[in-house]
Formats: C-alpha cells, structure tokens, sequence
C-alpha cells in the first residue's frame, strides 16, 4: 500500500467516464426549449461540475418559466438514453481503477455530484462498477453537493480514512474545490481537449498536481 495516502476517491464525470458533452448537449438542448440558446461551449462553462438541480434559480431566471418536476424527469431521460447509446470510459481510466484498486486493496470510492441512478448506470457501462460496488456517493444524497465537501467526507467516513491521507481526483474547478474543503490533497486531470486555461483553474481551486493521463495516476500517488 501506498505511503502517502490510505484511500483514493474518484469524481465521476470527467474523470472516469466521458459523459460531459453527452450530458451538456442535453441541456443545451432543453435550455433552447425553453427559449436560452447556449452554444456548446458556453454551456460546458456555465455548468460543467454542477448539479443541473443546484442551477434551477439560474435557468429559471434566464428563461422566464420555471422547471417543474416532469422537466427534470424528462431531462434526465433524455440524459440517460445518450449516455447508454455513447457513453465511453477515459482514456486509461479502468487500467488505472484496477491498478490503484489492487494498490490499496478496494479502498477507493466514487464521489460524484450527479445522482445514483446515472452514477452507477455509467460505471456498469464503462465496466467500472465492479471497483466501486458499495462505495459509491452521490451529492444528490447529501445535505450539500459540491463544491461543499460532504459526499468526499462521506466517503472518508465509510472507509475509515483521515482527510489528509486521502487523494481526491477532480477534473473541475467546483470539484477541486470540495475535495480540498474535505481536507484532501486533490490531483487534478485536465487532458489537453479540456483546453489550456484547465490547469491554472484547478490550481487556483486547490490542485496539488496537474496531470493530462489516467495512465499517469498510479505512478503519482507514491
């Protein structure tokens, strides 16, 4: 086991699973529906890392028309039959979970903002669940979502590990942030597509290191 951390805990999306621009598109999408037309771009910025519950006040602001509870149903179906259709894991992200799973004998969890449902529908595709069964957190179910840290305090708690032995894997800034609320060294992974302000933004969130493949992980943490 490693010297320097006891437990690592992954963010999801982004990270492990290439949903952004599946997820985003969506909502583009909707938000058009509702008369915002966002670009693709625009719309990664406004809500890449953030729960679409958490920005309820934003929409309904710029829209005029407020999002009921069928929206939201329809959203995450409309979500959730991209994801099954053209989800993809990252790039060297399940080498890396086996690796680092084997490393420190199962003591690694999934720490998302997104709900359980989708959460562990993206594992299961991505052949990822396996590493993570009975240690999967989602925001969705705690007080607070990030940037606050309660699902990775969550997470610490269940493995019985202390804030500063834990790694925490972030890819945004709202991310980073949670992970150093919890008390955690975060690693930020910014790939080159993610664009080259990504890193400085996670540094100045709290990142202690800058890393641009999954494959690079395992060697960094010790």
């Amino acid at each position: 086991m490693s010297e320097r951390f006891d437990a690592v805990l992954f963010d999801c999306d982004g990270v492990l699973v290439d949903s952004e621009g599946i997820t985003n598109g969506v909502l583009r999408d909707m938000l058009e529906e509702l008369g915002w037309q966002l670009d693709s771009a625009e719309c990664m910025r406004l809500f890449v890392g953030k729960a679409v519950k958490d920005e309820q006040a934003l929409i309904e602001a710029r829209t005029g028309k407020p999002l009921t509870e069928e929206w939201f149903a329809r959203f995450r179906e409309r979500r959730n039959e991209g994801l099954v259709a053209r989800l993809q894991a990252i790039p060297n992200a399940v080498a890396a979970v086996a690796l680092l799973s084997d490393r420190y004998q199962g003591r690694i969890a999934c720490c998302s903002g997104a709900d359980r449902f989708k959460v562990e529908l993206q594992l299961h595709k991505c052949g990822l669940l396996p590493y993570f069964e009975g240690r999967v957190f989602s925001g969705h179910e705690m007080p607070r979502s990030k940037p606050f840290p309660d699902v990775y305090l969550a997470a610490m708690e269940r493995l019985g590990a202390r804030p500063e032995r834990c790694a925490v894997v972030e890819d945004t800034v709202t991310g980073a942030r949670a992970g150093v609320a919890a008390g955690a060294t975060v690693f930020g992974y910014s790939p080159a597509e993610a664009g080259h302000d990504a890193p400085a933004a996670l540094r100045s969130a709290g990142a202690s290191v800058i890393f641009t493949d999954m494959a690079q992980l395992p060697k960094l943490l010790g």
